[in-house]
């Protein structure tokens, strides 16, 4: 079936159950400049390795980390954590959005064959003189409802490198349809869609949108699952779900995947939160009552992750 990079080495992809596709063990916002929230993951790791156990006794087998760096990447930390919980764990590379770009990177400075240069060097070396590799791009985002010149840059070097590795690339894409925006780029520059997720979807309730990005051959993904941190969030579910329903009817459930961004203290299970286990044990029983099968289960939460972060024969 092919190999996952995960970050303790490659393992075959069919070793992969039930996997979150887009979620956080550290992440912290707050730092840069005129933000002013706190908002953060701490990422202690005695709570962290509890709480990735929680995941694992609901069945969960794999979580991928899509923090990036200047937010809270740190690869020895990651494989600390997978070796602790006995999950598997699989690192995201490349750069976030605009207001979160490192000064360092230089993005502006920089051709996109450069930028795609150093992604391709993590993948192939390991991050930052350790041997820890990642095995999926992203994610990868933007500020606003398009995309500036920088995130434009960063995207092409996404999708170059992308082709060069056989790694896939996911995306930050909230509120607004900037998910077709972003998957123009990857078009253009040659990239499948099949290997792209545009991510937050359910941050943007549009059966159009998303119909747009399923016709062109894209994944999509809704992993705002269990937030409540807004009104929105707390009561817009059951349209999510009807959304998704009718997706599922359509036919659409081979490009579906499911997650729960898990990106700040309060979601911690120690504090009262979901943790990993909303998607599990809330929102799959959910689903079934409403008469999901399981074979329809398994493809979003089982087959549709397996197959994304399974490694595809890299293109020039």
């Amino acid at each position: 079936m092919g190999d996952v990079q995960t970050v303790r080495g490659r393992i075959s992809a069919e070793s992969l159950g039930i996997t979150l596709p887009h979620e956080h063990t550290r992440c912290v916002l707050w730092q840069i400049p005129n933000r002013w929230d706190y908002w953060q993951l701490t990422g202690d790791e005695e709570l962290m390795t509890a709480e990735l156990a929680r995941f694992g006794a609901v069945g969960g087998t794999c979580l991928v980390d899509v923090t990036l760096d200047a937010i809270g990447r740190d690869p020895e930390r990651l494989r600390r954590l997978a070796q602790a919980s006995g999950l598997h764990l699989v690192m995201g590379c490349g750069w976030y959005r605009q207001a979160y770009y490192p000064a360092e990177a230089r993005i502006g400075q920089r051709t996109v064959d450069d930028l795609a240069d150093e992604l391709v060097a993590e993948f192939r070396n390991g991050v930052r003189g350790t041997d820890v590799r990642p095995g999926i791009i992203g994610e990868i985002g933007t500020d606003k409802p398009w995309l500036t010149g920088e995130e434009e840059r960063v995207h092409r070097a996404a999708a170059r490198a992308a082709r060069r590795t056989g790694m896939a690339v996911t995306t930050h894409a909230v509120m607004s349809a900037v998910g077709l925006a972003q998957l123009q780029v990857f078009e253009e520059e040659g990239l499948d869609p099949a290997r792209v997720v545009i991510g937050h979807a359910d941050s943007y309730p549009d059966a159009a949108y998303y119909g747009a990005i399923l016709e062109r051959g894209a994944n999509l993904e809704f992993d705002f699952l269990g937030m409540t941190f807004t009104p929105v969030e707390r009561h817009g579910e059951p349209r999510l779900v009807r959304l998704l329903l009718a997706l599922l009817e359509a036919g659409h459930a081979g490009r579906i995947l499911l997650s729960q961004d898990v990106c700040h203290d309060s979601q911690m299970a120690a504090y009262e939160g979901h943790g990993y286990t909303y998607l599990a044990s809330t929102f799959l029983p959910r689903l079934r009552e409403l008469g999901v099968d399981e074979a329809t289960i398994e493809t979003m939460t089982i087959a549709n992750p397996r197959r994304i972060l399974t490694l595809a024969p890299p293109r020039a």
